[in-house]
């Protein structure tokens, strides 16, 4: 189910490929984004303003939390995966879907679909296209697990 965005509440994928740090944040802002979650093993990027401790603090000023999920991560021999053939694809699908039932992952999981009950949380990682992205199994397996809603977004990449 999608709701708008003024019910600020549920989940949202964003992908920071292309974007500066400036105007991404100024959207999480307009989204109504309270809590951004960092679904990358390895939170840091060539790209100024995305890693770790940079994102971190753009965010907290704007106002929004900032949570790195290492246990949601996509192990870096699976990544080229995403972006390969629709059969490539369905097997890095896979791999990383089988990663999502370890117990670190299961509790990730939970804590995020608790989160979208009561605030707007993005889920963060790099690839514009979320049909490339790991990111898009953790939106499936965190909607799976709580009746939660997925924002409506308006956020470019998305």
């Amino acid at each position: 189910m999608t709701v708008p965005t003024d019910e600020r509440f549920g989940l949202v994928g964003v992908g920071y490929e292309g974007r500066d740090i400036g105007d991404f944040v100024a959207d999480l802002v307009a989204m109504g984004v309270s809590r951004l979650v960092d679904v990358r093993l390895t939170p840091i990027s060539r790209k100024r303003g995305f890693s770790k401790t940079a994102l971190g603090q753009a965010l907290d000023d704007a106002g929004i939390a900032y949570e790195h999920r290492r246990e949601l991560g996509n192990p870096k021999d699976n990544r080229t995966g995403f972006t390969g053939s629709p059969e490539t694809l369905t097997r890095a699908r896979a791999v990383y879907a089988g990663l999502l039932a370890r117990p670190e992952a299961v509790e990730a999981l939970d804590a995020l679909a608790d989160a979208s009950q009561r605030e707007l949380v993005a889920l963060l990682c790099f690839e514009a296209d979320q049909r490339q992205c790991h990111r898009d199994l953790v939106l499936q397996a965190a909607h799976d697990r709580r009746p939660i809603v997925e924002a409506a977004s308006k956020f470019r990449g998305h």
